[in-house]
């Protein structure tokens, strides 16, 4: 049976027949599932800024399409 590491708390866990996997307990995946929910982690972004040039592009491509 392959051993998964619990992202909570690092035990080693068998992964085949339980039901909290990859967690090694209900208690670290609520763990987990609170940090969401409060927002500690979050998938990674690059904001941008739009130019004048690309504001324009797209003002220009909302006229032509409600012009349709």
């Amino acid at each position: 049976m392959p051993l998964v590491k619990c992202p909570t708390c690092g035990r080693k866990v068998e992964y085949n027949d339980n039901e909290f996997r990859p967690f090694c307990s209900e208690r670290c995946k609520l763990i987990d599932f609170g940090a969401w929910a409060d927002e500690e982690y979050a998938l990674p972004t690059q904001d941008t800024a739009l130019s004048e040039e690309d504001l324009d592009q797209i003002e220009k491509v909302l006229k032509e399409k409600a012009n349709l």
